[in-house]
C-alpha cells in the first residue's frame, strides 16, 4: 500500500432517508471509535473535513411515494460537491453516513470523476438490501431503499439529475454482495436490470473467497473501485447498531476476508460507511467493528502477504 495516500473523512450526519432515527449520529460514533487515528497508524495521511450541513429531518409521511425528497436532494448535492472536490485533489474520500440515500451523492461524484479521467467504475455494494426500490415498489417511501435505482436513472429528477450526467451509472457497474432482503416488487426490478447480485445463498454455496473473486474479476489498473459499505451487511449478532437488521449476514471472518480481498486489488479509491446507528448499538461495538474492517480495506492483515 502506498504510504503517501491521503484519505478525507466527510461526515454527513443525517437520517433523512431512513425509516428509523439515529443514523445521523453515525459519523461521530466512527470518530469515537478512532477511525482517523487507526487509518493514520496504517501510514495514510488523514484529513477530517468535519461534517456537512443540511436540512433537519422533518419526520413526515411520504408524498407521492417519497419521504423527505427535497431534503434528501439537498443533502446529496452537498455530498456530491464534497466528494468531487476530494477526488479532484487526488485524495480518497470516505463518506461517514448517515443513511444509505447519501450514496446517490457520493457515487454520482465518483461517476463524474471516472468520466473525466476516462476510467472504469466498479461499485461494490456491501449490504443486506438491494436498494433498488422505486416509489411504486417501495412499501415505505424511505429513500435509503432507492439509491441504486436513482443512480441508474430510475427515480425522481431531483435525485437522478445530481451530477453532470443522467443517469449517473448503469446496473452493470454494480456488484452487490451479502444481499438477503429484497422487497417483492423490487425483485422484478433487480432481475430486469440484470444487476449482478451475490446474495447470501450464493455466499453459502460457494464461499466468500469465490464470491469476491467473481465480484472483482475484471478490476484492473484502469478501474476506480468504490465500496459502499452499509453496516447492515454484517450479521446483527456482531453488528447490532443498525436500524434495519436482517439475520443471516456475513460472519466476522467472512467480512474480514471480503475486505482483505478488496485491499489486495490495490484499486480502492473511494468509500461510503453508512447506516451505523449508535441508538441501537451496545457500547459502540458496531462502530469499532466497522473501523476494524475499514482498516482491513486499507491493507491491515494478520501477516505480511
Amino acid at each position: 500500500m502506498n504510504t503517501t495516500r491521503t484519505v478525507s473523512l466527510i461526515g454527513a450526519p443525517t437520517d433523512i432517508g431512513a425509516g428509523h432515527r439515529g443514523a445521523s449520529m453515525g459519523p461521530e460514533a466512527l470518530r469515537v471509535a478512532r477511525l482517523g487515528e487507526r487509518l493514520g497508524a496504517r501510514g495514510l495521511q488523514v484529513i477530517d473535513r468535519g461534517n456537512l450541513q443540511g436540512p433537519l429531518n422533518p419526520w413526515l409521511p411520504p408524498e407521492n411515494g417519497y419521504r423527505h425528497l427535497s431534503e434528501v436532494a439537498v443533502w446529496n448535492m452537498a455530498v456530491h460537491t464534497a466528494v468531487r472536490q476530494e477526488l479532484q485533489a487526488g485524495r480518497v474520500p470516505i463518506l461517514l453516513g448517515g443513511d444509505h440515500s447519501l450514496a446517490i451523492g457520493s457515487i454520482s461524484a465518483v461517476a463524474d470523476h471516472c468520466r473525466d479521467q476516462n476510467r472504469k467504475l466498479r461499485v461494490l455494494w456491501l449490504d443486506a438490501h438491494a436498494d433498488f426500490n422505486t416509489a411504486e415498489a417501495t412499501p415505505s417511501g424511505n429513500i435509503h431503499g432507492m439509491p441504486v435505482a436513482c443512480l441508474c436513472g430510475n427515480g425522481p429528477a431531483e435525485l437522478t439529475g445530481i451530477g453532470n450526467h443522467a443517469p449517473s451509472t448503469s446496473p452493470h457497474v454494480f456488484r452487490q454482495v451479502g444481499i438477503r432482503s429484497v422487497d417483492e416488487g423490487e425483485k422484478r426490478l433487480v432481475r430486469e436490470a440484470g444487476m449482478e447480485v451475490y446474495d447470501m445463498r450464493h455466499i453459502d454455496e460457494v464461499g466468500m473467497k469465490r464470491t469476491m473473486e467473481e465480484a472483482l474479476a475484471d478490476v484492473d489498473e484502469n478501474t476506480h473501485l468504490h465500496i459502499s459499505f452499509d453496516v447492515d451487511f454484517l450479521d446483527p449478532s456482531i453488528a447490532p447498531g443498525v436500524g434495519t437488521t436482517v439475520r443471516g449476514g456475513p460472519t466476522y471472518r467472512e467480512a474480514q476476508l471480503c475486505m482483505e480481498m478488496i485491499a489486495d486489488t490495490g484499486r480502492l479509491a473511494s468509500l461510503d460507511i453508512v447506516e451505523l446507528n449508535p441508538a441501537y448499538d451496545k457500547r459502540n461495538q458496531t462502530a469499532k467493528l466497522a473501523v476494524d474492517l475499514v482498516e482491513s480495506l486499507f491493507g491491515k492483515s494478520t501477516l505480511i502477504r
